[in-house]
């Protein structure tokens, strides 16, 4: 089966030369890295713009009037202004940096559940609504946001295959709703729910929109100027970017309704012994000293992936996941979850009385790095009757060959553990 991303002028060799971890062997095997869900690998553009800051730029910024001080005010100005284009951003909209999208989704929710200069934006009585495919990080915080408020929490249900559905969501939806926290891919089945559509109804209910696009964001981006997304996460280890790095971006007068979860350096306008008062948004909620290089790197990482077209990589990733879970599914005792969803880069399966950390350690023998567990999503598997499971994940670098290799690894390991 061949790579169809991999045309010239970006061969395969060409690729994975940008990736050198990619060459070496594991337990004298080759390194099959199939666990791009939980960080991708980084390239050496990307390496290289932030050692490049590093060694020639490195200050503090945005209040030093020295040389190196301004540039790195620009390089920091010029990445958040490349990433707002990345991800289609327009006038009406502003980028935050964050650690990575567990801190940009507890920002959306803590802003929206704590009271400062104006009340909270959630009351007792109102309504938050999440998808049941969330990661732990689109869920907990909303717990805790309906906990300090007294709002209702409330979730929108898969059916029996993981799929969750508008017309679900329209039953769900009343003048109490004030938020729809969804994922753009479900990192722990690699369901694609139909965000575009669900964001568009929460929108005319009247309800802030939360989109998680951690795991679409390094192929198929979501594009702001044309969804009804208030508030969009994601996180830059996951885009071939710098781990400790992420970014909320989404509507400016929806962040302006953000209490910050930070005061302090460079976020107050005016300080008083007593009071103080806080300057505009982004810098309001980026308060203390931002990942400079980290920020340069995600704005890196996001030219490389512009450079050989997102469709193109999406394309590839579904051909390596559809291959995947076509060559599981017709293994006896095995089940693929979510097996007709087709525009996503992650396959996700259990395997009857066998522990996936027993498939997982003989993978890793033959040098396939996987994931196993619950990926952080221990509501939807348990929703689904499922316990902890075994997923690999592709990422632009990754071929078919690899995807035979991880077929061959699995029905090995089936046949010694059962």
């Amino acid at each position: 089966m061949g790579d169809s991303l991999m045309i010239d002028p970006h061969s395969l060799a060409t690729v994975r030369a940008q990736f050198p971890v990619l060459a070496q062997r594991i337990h004298g095997a080759a390194l099959a890295y199939l666990d791009n869900a939980a960080t991708t690998q980084m390239a050496l553009p990307v390496q290289e713009a932030v050692r490049a800051f590093e060694q020639h730029d490195r200050a503090n910024i945005h209040r030093g009037v020295h040389t190196l001080s301004q540039r790195a005010t620009d390089a920091f100005e010029h990445a958040r202004s490349d990433l707002k284009q990345f991800v289609g951003a327009g006038p009406d909209h502003e980028l935050v940096f964050t650690s990575g999208t567990t801190d940009a989704l507890n920002m959306v929710a803590h802003g929206l559940s704590t009271g400062g200069i104006q009340p909270a934006g959630l009351q007792a009585g109102d309504e938050i609504v999440v998808s049941g495919l969330e990661h732990h990080a689109n869920l907990v915080p909303w717990q805790q946001a309906a906990r300090r408020t007294g709002a209702v929490l409330r979730i929108l249900l898969p059916d029996a295959q993981g799929r969750v559905h508008a017309s679900d969501l329209k039953r769900l939806l009343n003048p109490r709703t004030r938020v729809l926290a969804l994922t753009a891919c479900a990192n722990a089945t690699g369901e694609r729910p139909p965000y575009e559509a669900m964001l568009a109804l929460a929108s005319e209910a009247g309800a802030l929109t939360v989109l998680d696009a951690a795991q679409a964001v390094a192929h198929g981006v979501p594009d702001l100027s044309v969804l009804a997304c208030d508030f969009m996460a994601f996180s830059g280890h996951k885009m071939y970017g710098p781990m400790g790095t992420g970014v909320l971006v989404g509507r400016r007068a929806a962040l302006e309704r953000l209490e910050p979860l930070r005061y302090g350096g460079d976020m107050v306008a005016w300080v008083s012994a007593t009071e103080a008062s806080f300057t505009e948004v982004p810098a309001r909620l980026e308060g203390g000293t931002p990942n400079v290089a980290g920020a340069i790197g995600m704005a890196a990482a996001a030219g490389f992936i512009d450079l050989f077209g997102r469709s193109r990589i999406d394309a590839h990733l579904s051909a390596l996941r559809e291959h995947a879970a076509t060559g599981l599914s017709v293994m006896p005792g095995l089940t693929v979850l979510s097996a007709h969803s087709t525009a996503s880069a992650i396959v996700s399966f259990v395997a009857d009385g066998v522990h996936p950390h027993d498939i997982g350690t003989l993978l890793d023998e033959q040098g396939i790095a996987v994931r196993t567990g619950h990926h952080c999503a221990q509501p939807l598997l348990e929703h689904l009757g499922l316990g902890p499971t075994t997923r690999a994940s592709f990422a632009l670098y990754n071929t078919h060959a690899e995807v035979e290799r991880l077929l061959a690894g699995v029905a090995r390991a089936l046949k010694v553990l059962t």
